[in-house]
């Protein structure tokens, strides 16, 4: 049985019936993710591959794929207009027309600059590509947004009567304090969209309004600071130790006066470290439900899944890109 928040962000997505790509149409999960987002109609799906060879895939899994777009790099009409764009957006690093026509029609970045010109609304792969090649696409070509110093991600975690933000848990490995300052409070937005409530932002440590002194402390000091700054209107206090924020009377002994400490509801780790290793702790020991990463900071969705992912983890992430977009 789906988690309420999961039936909301698919309820919510087919209200909109936004367009995502799934460039990956060599894996298996891809195609039956895009079997199951067109059969419960929640997003229109465009798929990048040869369409002969996609159709053979599907007929051999028992799939229909009724409504699909599917478009061939290779041949495609906007191939011309996306090599010409590409190598304006990097001709200052040295590259060449014939290499910019190369790169674009690679399936990642071909989905990038459709999702770059509007043709897609967002975009989800990494099923079967690292990280660093489905951010550097991203990067690349749809672009950061303006307001944000680094690219980034989070983590929903859903458990049967709470659902909490973590990040980062999966991208920046040590953040600097006005990274940290962004990844606070791109999370912050991203968790008010998806879940409709206000975000209480917990700024962790290992110490709690003082109780400790240390370089990595003052790291989180100095870019609670900087959201306050930029962004007034944000709950958010720190440092917070965990049980501070999330345990009304240690929170209330511990930090006395804090509008957040007992109630927190969005984590902001340190460093990747900590932030990975709670998120699968609190999935493998907790029972909690991890949707994720979600990746943040770019202009428009274009999202990375975890190479161990299964199909209704790609059919949330179109979800969840199709709510972001």
């Amino acid at each position: 049985m789906e988690l309420s928040v999961l039936q909301n962000i698919k309820a919510k997505a087919f209200d909109k019936k936004k367009t995502i790509v799934l460039p990956e149409s060599e894996d298996e999960r891809i195609l039956r993710a895009a079997d199951k987002l067109l059969q419960e109609n929640l997003v229109s799906v465009i798929t990048l591959g040869d369409e002969e060879k996609i159709r053979f895939s599907a007929e051999n899994l028992k799939l229909e794929l009724n409504g699909i777009r599917i478009i061939n790099p290779n041949t495609a009409d906007k191939l011309s207009d996306f090599t010409n764009i590409y190598f304006n957006l990097r001709k200052k690093k040295g590259i060449t027309i014939e290499q910019a026509r190369e790169t674009v029609k690679q399936n990642l970045f071909f989905a990038a600059m459709m999702v770059k010109e509007e043709m897609a609304d967002g975009s989800v792969a990494g099923s079967i590509s690292a990280t660093g090649n489905v951010l550097r696409a991203g990067i690349q070509c749809v672009g950061m947004k303006p307001e944000i110093s680094i690219v980034s991600s989070f983590f929903l975690m859903i458990f049967p009567n709470f659902n909490y933000s973590f990040a980062d848990c999966a991208v920046v490995p040590a953040p600097d304090v006005p990274q940290l300052a962004d990844i606070a409070i791109a999370t912050a937005d991203n968790y008010k969209k998806l879940i409709g409530v206000e975000p209480n932002i917990a700024m962790l440590s290992f110490s709690t309004k003082g109780s400790a002194k240390h370089e990595s402390i003052d790291n989180v000091l100095n870019a609670l600071s900087i959201v306050e700054q930029k962004r007034p209107d944000l709950n958010i206090d720190g440092e917070l130790q965990f049980d501070a924020a999330i345990i009304d009377s240690i929170g209330k002994r511990k930090a006395p006066g804090s509008n957040v400490a007992g109630r927190a509801n969005v984590f902001i780790f340190p460093d990747l470290n900590a932030g990975n290793i709670s998120y699968k702790i609190a999935e493998r020991l907790g029972g909690a439900t991890a949707v994720g990463p979600i990746v943040q900071g770019l202009k428009r969705p274009f999202f990375d899944l975890s190479r161990g992912c299964s199909v209704d983890d790609i059919v949330y992430t179109a979800c969840i890109a199709s709510l972001m977009s």
